[in-house]
């Protein structure tokens, strides 16, 4: 799983029909330095692969969210077939890191 920020948001006019109700969020994957709220830390433009996430938690641009990708994305759908790589596990509301 790793921690990413809405950057956007995708529009589709036909959709896949195994594909769940819900919406697609664009992602941006966040390192440790970029963590917390030091804008002096973030990115000046997205990332080069910026994650497509599926989403029917309700995240919005500029929330932190929680990604699982790969076959873990399908879990919550299983025993049906979903056409999903990357998944928003969770609404993240903070981030505590304890420094050694």
């Amino acid at each position: 799983m790793r921690i990413a920020k809405v950057i956007g948001k995708v529009t589709l006019s036909n959709r896949e029909a195994n594909m769940p109700a819900g919406s697609l969020l664009i992602a941006e994957v966040l390192d440790r330095s970029m963590l917390g709220d030091n804008p002096a830390k973030q990115r000046k433009s997205p990332m080069p692969e910026s994650l497509v996430v599926f989403d029917h938690l309700g995240a919005g641009v500029g929330q932190t969210i929680a990604v699982s990708e790969g076959a873990e994305a399908t879990m919550p759908f299983r025993p049906r077939s979903v056409p999903l790589d990357a998944y928003c596990a969770a609404i993240l509301d903070t981030i505590q890191i304890l420094e050694n």
